[in-house]
């Protein structure tokens, strides 16, 4: 039953690393398909159609992040209701249809879609090894899956128990650190160890480094709102409105294009992740303008259109184009610091999951000298989050498929 067990979250780490490498191939394969900027306004509008009706037709459960289904079927009762969400060949579809919509210039990332796969593995492995404790199992996959994703082990056992669980399971404690530890093994042994942002070294020194922590949590946070009540409000509202498949595709298109109009408008910086724009903002460079307008826009039409894909990565660099800007404005001493606040306070006010925020920033871009206001600035983004969104993110998509179990 172990040996069952620990293959399974050897395994999540194995494929977060294959899932990683293959994500990078994607995204410069699309930088080859646009050999013209404008090829974009036929190419991203139709891979939304088709990646659409691929989700639909044959990987129904797919749609979008894969944290929700997760969080959705630790609470399902129904066996049959749970294999939909966690089913190996919902992984690979999962996998498949997440490269495909980046390969097509799509604001998505691979770090939701792995916490599904992680926590299906993990599910079918413990079926296999007849394990108890399903909800557990899925704890534990979920949890190794950000671990591998990000190579940020504390921050997969912080995220189990803020956002997965929302409260601290001791049974399931040991499944956890087991699977967090086995697949960051695995990890580091494919890839090494690496900061995902890079590293920054940098301090809070001077006073109006300490007053842009208050900004960034601020803006951060009516910003992260701002996203997770179009998500939720916009889901609603086209779910009365796009009807059957026509609809959906109809919609997907639209999506599409909107994202291809911001790649033109930004010169291609808002496809895929954001993850070289935020990588030079953490380093200290200063982003264009528009970005986060332009980011948050092409973020908001890839989550709404309907494909398989997360917001995971593309809040982290809309976060830290919003911190490059407060740098700029408030000229302050130390602007890749300032960036790590923007991404702490925004990613914090999209899902308002403070404590992950601050441990995953930390951890990814090892600044340590910045925890305590890397906490302060998560902090001040959830409250303010709160005042315009009460529920998080993730848990109000899951009611969603929670609501198809019970019909």
């Amino acid at each position: 039953m172990r040996l069952v067990f620990w293959g399974g979250a050897l395994a999540v780490g194995v494929t977060s690393v294959a899932f990683a490498g293959a994500a990078t191939q994607a995204t410069r394969l699309f930088h080859i398909l646009l050999f013209r900027p404008w090829v974009a306004l036929g190419l991203t509008p139709l891979g939304f159609m088709l990646s659409v009706w691929l989700a639909r037709r044959y990987f129904p459960g797919s749609q979008g992040s894969g944290i929700p289904q997760a969080i959705a079927a630790r609470h399902m009762k129904d066996t049959k209701a749970r294999d939909r969400m966690l089913s190996l060949r919902l992984t690979f579809g999962k996998i498949f249809l997440t490269l495909f919509g980046m390969a097509c210039g799509a604001s998505i990332g691979r770090e939701g879609p792995t916490v599904q796969v992680g926590a299906a593995i993990l599910l079918q492995a413990g079926r296999v090894g007849r394990m108890m404790g399903e909800r557990g199992l899925i704890l534990a996959g979920a949890a190794a899956g950000v671990a591998a994703a990000f190579n940020t082990p504390l921050a997969g056992i912080v995220f189990a128990i803020e956002e997965m669980g929302r409260a601290f399971e001791q049974r399931n404690a040991g499944l956890v650190l087991i699977a967090v530890i086995l697949a960051g093994i695995a990890s580091l042994g494919l890839v090494g160890n690496y900061d995902y942002f890079g590293s920054n070294a940098s301090m809070l020194i001077v006073t109006i480094d300490w007053v842009a922590v208050v900004i960034c949590g601020v803006m951060g946070g009516l910003a992260g709102a701002a996203f997770a009540v179009a998500v939720l409000q916009g889901s609603r509202l086209l779910r009365r409105r796009s009807g059957g498949l026509r609809g959906a595709l109809l919609l997907a298109g639209i999506c599409g294009l909107t994202v291809a109009i911001c790649g033109l408008l930004s010169s291609g910086a808002v496809y895929g992740t954001g993850y070289e724009a935020a990588r030079q903002a953490v380093e200290g460079h200063s982003v264009a303008w528009n970005f986060v307008p332009l980011k948050f826009i092409a973020t908001l039409a890839s989550t709404l259109s309907g494909i398989p894909g997360g917001f995971f990565a593309p809040t982290l660099s809309i976060g830290a184009g919003l911190g490059s800007l407060i740098a700029d404005v408030l000229h302050v001493h130390a602007p890749g610091a300032i960036v790590l606040l923007g991404m702490a306070a925004y990613f914090s006010g999209v899902v308002q999951a403070p404590i992950t925020a601050a441990v995953i920033i930390g951890e990814m871009s090892d600044a340590s000298s910045m925890r305590l206001p890397l906490l302060l600035a998560s902090l001040i983004g959830y409250g303010v989050s709160r005042l315009f969104q009460r529920e998080s993110l993730y848990h109000a998509m899951a009611r969603n498929f929670l609501r198809c179990d019970h019909k």
